[in-house]
């Protein structure tokens, strides 16, 4: 009976019991909010009510998801948020990123078996490797150009 419980409740952490802890730091939250002048005191005296009645984080959580952190203006929320959207435009997509590293692979160990032949051989020695730049080539462009696309629709 009490592994059924345990099961039951102890994987949804919106459903879990909230501390008197966890309580008193939501409140020092909105007292910040407060302070900051993002909450009236009505909605400060309001919120404070519903944190001491709250039983779960579920409860706790949607009284102040609408506030930032404590300390941070409208300005830095929306530095962060520019800052997070041309970290997003700049991140390569997997394909591509898989497509680099096989390429990047394929272009070392070719170098690699070229320097050993063109170092044993006693004459000029063709450079094969040379061959593989083409296709490297065209991942550059396609690269450059799925992020030229990408950094349009974020800004749009």
């Amino acid at each position: 009976m009490a592994k059924e419980v345990a099961r039951s409740g102890g994987h949804d952490p919106a459903r879990m019991r909230a501390s008197d802890a966890d309580r008193q730091v939501v409140v020092e939250r909105l007292k910040a909010a407060l302070d900051e002048g993002r909450l009236s005191l009505h909605e400060y005296d309001d919120r404070v009510k519903q944190t001491y009645v709250a039983a779960t984080y579920a409860d706790l959580q949607p009284l102040v998801s609408d506030l930032p952190a404590p300390g941070l203006s409208a300005a830095d929320v929306e530095g962060r948020r520019r800052a997070d959207l041309r970290r997003q435009a700049r991140r390569l997509p997997t394909a591509l990123s898989v497509l680099w590293i096989i390429w990047g692979s394929l272009m070392a160990v070719n170098l690699v078996a070229w320097v050993l032949v063109a170092a044993r051989a006693d004459e000029d020695v063709y450079p094969w490797p040379v061959w593989l730049l083409l296709p490297g080539v065209a991942l550059l462009v396609t690269t450059l150009g799925v992020q030229a696309v990408r950094r349009g629709k974020m800004q749009e």
